[in-house]
């Protein structure tokens, strides 16, 4: 077993495991590759050809979907222990992706080559599985999105993002601008800046400058 491997595999133990199959592992050892990816990075681009998939080993992942307009609207987040189910379909039909990929905090993945996805499915019940938890998991978060712009005003809306992200980040301290939660929410910073004042007074949140303490979950 060369360096490459061992690695893998010691990366693999933290978490994996515990979930799939030891050939499995022996399969992942083999074709997959660690890659490191800084904050504020792309880890894919709309329109770009798929040749790999991630399992995200550390770090926060920001999934965006691009309107037809140009707007932008970010419709979940990936941490460690998911990958992004979207990319498995479009993997499989050998399409390029429809989404845009944007390293929320530093990330550490292992990425997978498309071609072992079929034989995978069919081969380990515990990829199965896990694709299928992927694909509730984000149904899930893209329903709850939805549900946010149809059913919340733009207030309830800021202080859910807050929220999300302390709990994606495991940390109620955001470092964050106010454009950067505008851009996010698809709205203006205008708007953002007048419902921080209004969620900090109201003892919801605690606002600095690009600083927020998320206070009331």
């Amino acid at each position: 077993m060369d360096t490459q491997e061992v690695i893998l595999r010691e990366k693999l133990s933290d978490y994996y495991t515990n979930i799939f199959e030891e050939e499995l592992i022996d399969e992942i050892v083999k074709v997959g590759f660690i890659e490191k990816i800084k904050s504020g990075n792309l880890m894919i681009d709309i329109g770009e050809d798929m040749t790999h998939i991630p399992l995200i080993l550390n770090g926060v992942v920001k999934i965006i979907r691009k309107e037809k307009d140009g707007e932008e609207l970010v419709l979940y987040f990936l941490e460690r222990g998911d990958t992004c189910a979207i990319s498995f379909v479009n993997c499989i039909n050998r399409k390029k992706s429809i989404f845009k990929g944007v390293v929320e905090n530093d990330m550490e993945a292992i990425f997978l080559p498309v071609e072992k996805i079929d034989d995978w499915l069919v081969r380990f019940k515990s990829w199965r599985f896990f694709i299928i938890d992927s694909y509730h998991f984000r149904l899930i978060e893209m329903v709850e999105s939805i549900d946010s712009l149809a059913f919340m005003n733009m207030n309830q809306r800021v202080f859910k993002y807050l929220t999300d992200k302390a709990k994606i980040n495991r940390d109620v301290d955001l470092t964050i601008t106010h454009q950067q939660i505008a851009d996010d929410l698809n709205t203006s910073r205008v708007v953002v800046t007048r419902l921080l004042k209004q969620l900090h007074e109201d003892g919801k949140i605690y606002s600095t400058r690009n600083k927020i303490k998320v206070l009331d979950f």
